[in-house]
Order: C-alpha cells, then sequence, then structure tokens
C-alpha cells in the first residue's frame, strides 16, 4: 500500500464556530484568528494505492459553486484537487473509489462537477464509485434545518443518478472491521450522523482519517467542539474513547482541516489526552 496526501485547497472559517463554547482567549492559542475572526483551515484528502485500486477519502470544495459562495470562505494558497494528484503521478480519472466520511460541502463537493455546457451536473471521477452508508445518505438528503446549508443537493444527488453510488456496511457497534473498502471504519454521531473516520493499517502503523471528529491539533481537549456539531455532547464521549484508544495503539492522526499540521500522535496526561508529536505526511508515507 502507499499514501499520499492530497490538498485540495485552503479556506478559512469563523474562529467562534469552530470551538463552540470555548473562548477566543483559550483557542487562539493554538489556532491565531486574523482580523476578522477567521482561522485558517485545510482540505487535505487521502490517496490510498493498493493493488488495482486506487482509493480518494473525500474531495473538497471542488469548483462548481459561485463566487459568491467561495467568497463566505476566504480561499488561500494554490492547491487543487487535480494539481495534487498530478504532483502524486495521478488524474482523477484512474480513481477507482471514492470515500466520502460525510456529504457536507466541504468534503465531497468536489466529487461533482459541472457538464461540459454547464446546463447540469456529472461526476467529477467518471470510473469511481462513490462511499456512503445508507443512514448518512438519508440524514443528507432530508436534512435538517440546522444543518441544510452544509448539504447542497448539487452535490449529493448527481452520485446517485450517475448511477456510481455505493453504501458501506453499518455496524451494530461503534466499528466497522475491514469494510468493502479494506480498512476499518470509526461510526461517530456527535458531528453528523454516520460520519465514517477511515482507520489504515500501513506497514506497522495504524493511521486514522481524522474528518470532523478532529478538525484540528486545536481541538484536542475534549471540551473543544465545533459550533457545527448536531450533538455536541455526543462529540465530547466519542472524541474521548476514540483519543483514549489512539494514544494507547499509538495512532497516526491524519487531520483534514488543520492548515499547518498534517498527522499528529497523542498521549495519556494528568489533563487528559493531549499532543505528543507533530509528523509530516513525508515522514509516515515514505
Amino acid at each position: 500500500m502507499q499514501l499520499y496526501p492530497i490538498e485540495s485547497g485552503n479556506f478559512k472559517l469563523d474562529g467562534g464556530a469552530m470551538f463552540g463554547v470555548v473562548p477566543k482567549s483559550l483557542w487562539q492559542k493554538t489556532n491565531p484568528a486574523d482580523a476578522n475572526n477567521m482561522i485558517d483551515l485545510a482540505a487535505r484528502c487521502l490517496l490510498l494505492e493498493e493493488g488495482n485500486r486506487l482509493i480518494l477519502i473525500d474531495t473538497g470544495m471542488g469548483t462548481k459553486q459561485s463566487s459568491k459562495f467561495y467568497g463566505y470562505y476566504h480561499l488561500w494558497g494554490n492547491h487543487t484537487l487535480d494539481r495534487s494528484l498530478k504532483k502524486h503521478g495521478f488524474h482523477r480519472d484512474d480513481i477507482t473509489d471514492v470515500f466520502l466520511t460525510h456529504l457536507h460541502f466541504d468534503h465531497c463537493g468536489g466529487s461533482i462537477q459541472w457538464n461540459h455546457d454547464k446546463t447540469g451536473y456529472e461526476s467529477a471521477f467518471k470510473n469511481a464509485h462513490f462511499w456512503s452508508n445508507e443512514d448518512h445518505w438519508q440524514w443528507a438528503t432530508q436534512p435538517n434545518n440546522r444543518e441544510k446549508a452544509s448539504f447542497l443537493k448539487e452535490n449529493i444527488l448527481p452520485m446517485q443518478e450517475c448511477g456510481q453510488l455505493k453504501f458501506t456496511s453499518i455496524p451494530t457497534g461503534d466499528i466497522l472491521k475491514n469494510s468493502e473498502l479494506g480498512f476499518d471504519l470509526f461510526f461517530a454521531n456527535g458531528h453528523t450522523d454516520k460520519q465514517m473516520i477511515p482507520l489504515i493499517k500501513y506497514k506497522d502503523k495504524t493511521i486514522a482519517f481524522m474528518a470532523d471528529l478532529l478538525p484540528t491539533a486545536g481541538h484536542l481537549p475534549l471540551p473543544y467542539v465545533m459550533g457545527y456539531d448536531t450533538r455536541p455532547l455526543l462529540t465530547l464521549d466519542e472524541k474521548e474513547k476514540f483519543l483514549n484508544i489512539a494514544a494507547s495503539h499509538n495512532y497516526y492522526l491524519f487531520l483534514e482541516h488543520d492548515a499547518h499540521h498534517e498527522i499528529i500522535t497523542v498521549t495519556k496526561t494528568e489533563k487528559g489526552v493531549r499532543l505528543e508529536d507533530t509528523f509530516t505526511s513525508q515522514d509516515i508515507f515514505q
């Protein structure tokens, strides 16, 4: 197996929204804000190459929304999904599977693009299956008012309409062992219903793709929960359980949204699970 970080673009969000009830005087120590209270974020995806399968985990925001839409998110830097794939010798047509941790626009928007004459939408990965799970699909296609702005139908429905959608199994507990993609999945329901956290065996390591269970290294303290989460008290419990497992088994946590830290390890302390070390993907994947 080979792993490659895929940088699909950088953006900014309001720091208060990203840290919920935690005061700015605390969260700005790890995630400093600009004059408009916005903090730097990434949309870092992960590419797995194993045998004849090329699996892309999440796809970023994509490029089909309006300039007004992107203006809300203050895009910065020059990363693009296509440029990042090319850097590692791949093209989007090479992708066999697109695994989506959940269907919020910043995780799945790059899955669908305009057709040639912009009269409709089409798959951005014509040779791939799109993977979600049935419970989350229903949650996203019949959205609650709190999440409606994050579940955009143009990002989601075309996956099914183009005939490329598949569902993973759903475990009776927290973890689905050896999913249809070949890696374990930790299911978390605090941020959104049935978010899936891939646990990938790589050489002698476990790489956990953290998605929105742990957006940045600054979110390690348990109360540091995003204002976007639908069930913040459940997120507290899920974070505590997962981070204790990660510390005990020395997981390498691949951070999708941390613009300045790619991979971290954690350790148990008197104050709870805290940061142990930081790594670049080159440190771990070479």
